[in-house]
């Protein structure tokens, strides 16, 4: 039942090449291929999502960082001592497409892109990689000695290392399981309608389009455009639960070590859902819906607190709300000028990736969120982030943070939590601010003190 993917050697034409984050760069080549679904009901979506359910990648004009010879050789560990607060370290690109999806570990980069190839990075080159039957790599995320990966073909396929050789990586199987697809097939109960299509309930109709984990409980998340998330043990891979939550593809779940999951939708809304112990055993149940907005959800996360989740949203604004204080709404934070594609937050730290190519870096001081810097120099939207703390630096603040983008390439940052403010962006012309809840375009029915019925935007 279990499949062997081919590992293969580590290649000679990964590279690192240095440039200065400040450096402004024109935008060129298509971005109609940023692979978020925005509305399946609607046309009137950004115009660089025209063709958003296409297969097809859309080549970017190739920048002069991503050329195949390196004139400089890595450090054999990322140590920012003597590297500038929010600055670049390197940028390691392959000639294989976009780069969709990141994980980090320890000292392991995986880079997830819309070739049939997951590559494995350590100590800024290229180690080794395994091969999938499908192609785009939407989602990554690692579990112990298991990698979870998402497909736009709907399958999560899950990996191990090789206790002999930890550059050789195998399949370890798909969810669901064979045994398990074979098992529901026989009873028509098992079936549910899915695009106006007969499908099994366990199995994804449409792209995975986000994995979470929740290690305490031993579960994994799963977000997809058919619009449901479903929920699978760990250790035996079973489906226990599919939840249909939104009206439209779910782009995002965030799952927390209280039992609360959050999803985010091309509906518009953000939900929360508690995980609630009944007679047939424990069930998500809808608590209540944060967001109701004409914009489309295009990402979530959490901090590592799990004291704030942030919601990213195609209108280029980043919600927040704080869980400790009964989800009360924070503000809004205006960094960008189109579409918010990834969120990342640590402990005081969050940072938004965009189509506009740059990625804000924002402090978080009490309620208040101060914009740090904005980091610039990919030729393309900015669609996937990981950020790990530098082991190697004499700082306690310092963060590495890996951006994969529309340009083929995976930038490398190096982030101090109280470097200057805007000290790498002095000569930027990019205004970043936070709204308050009541400066804000929301109208709220339960939770703040006025309403507009003029407003397109409510928060719950």
């Amino acid at each position: 039942m279990f499949a062997e993917a081919d590992s293969f050697p580590r290649s000679k034409f990964g590279n690192i090449m240095h440039s200065d984050p400040n450096m402004s760069i024109p935008g060129s080549g298509s971005e109609d291929d940023l692979y978020v679904r925005y509305s399946s009901a609607s046309t009137s979506g950004p115009a660089y999502e025209a063709h958003r359910t296409s297969l097809e990648g859309s080549p970017i004009t190739m920048s002069p960082w991503n050329q195949t010879t390196s004139f400089m050789k890595p450090s054999t560990a990322i140590s920012d001592n003597d590297v500038p607060a929010n600055s670049l370290i390197g940028s390691l690109t392959r000639e294989e497409g976009h780069i969709y999806s990141l994980a980090a570990t320890k000292d392991l980069l995986y880079t997830g892109s819309d070739s049939k190839n997951i590559r494995v990075w350590k100590n800024l080159k290229e180690f080794t990689g395994f091969k999938s039957n499908s192609g785009l790599v939407k989602a990554i995320v690692i579990s112990g000695e298991k990698i979870f990966t998402g497909h736009q073909d709907g399958k999560i396929r899950v990996w191990k290392i090789s206790p002999k050789d930890p550059s050789i990586y195998k399949r370890a199987g798909t969810l669901p399981t064979l045994k398990d697809v074979l098992k529901s097939s026989i009873k028509p109960s098992n079936y549910v309608e899915v695009k106006h299509k007969r499908a099994l309930w366990i199995k994804h109709a449409d792209a995975v389009s986000c994995l979470s984990l929740n290690v305490e409980q031993g579960l994994l998340y799963s977000a997809s455009w058919d619009r449901t998330f479903k929920v699978w043990r760990i250790s035996d891979s079973k489906c226990l639960e599919s939840i249909r939550a939104h009206d439209d593809a779910v782009n995002s779940v965030v799952s927390t070590m209280s039992g609360m999951v959050f999803t985010g939708s091309a509906d518009g809304t953000v939900k929360v859902w508690k995980r609630e112990q009944q007679r047939k055993g424990a069930k998500h149940v809808l608590s209540q819906t944060l967001l109701q907005q004409d914009s489309a959800v295009t990402a979530l996360a959490i901090n590592t607190q799990g004291s704030v989740l942030y919601c990213g949203s195609s209108d280029g604004l980043v919600n927040f709300w704080e869980v400790e204080k009964q989800l009360s709404h924070g503000g809004v934070l205006k960094g960008h000028k189109q579409a918010v594609l990834c969120l990342e937050a640590t402990e005081n730290l969050m940072f938004s990736g965009s189509a506009d190519k740059n990625i804000c870096v924002w402090r978080k001081d009490g309620n208040i969120h101060t914009c740090l810097s904005v980091l610039t120099g990919h030729m393309g939207p900015v669609k996937c982030l990981a950020v790990e703390k530098n082991q190697e630096s004499r700082s306690e603040q310092r963060w590495i943070v890996y951006s994969g983008s529309l340009d083929n390439s995976v930038k490398v940052w190096s982030v101090e939590e109280f470097a200057q403010i805007g000290a790498t962006n002095k000569n930027q012309q990019h205004a970043c601010f936070e709204f308050d809840s009541e400066s804000a375009p929301f109208a709220s029915d339960e939770t703040a003190s006025s309403t507009s019925s003029s407003s397109q935007s409510r928060w719950h």
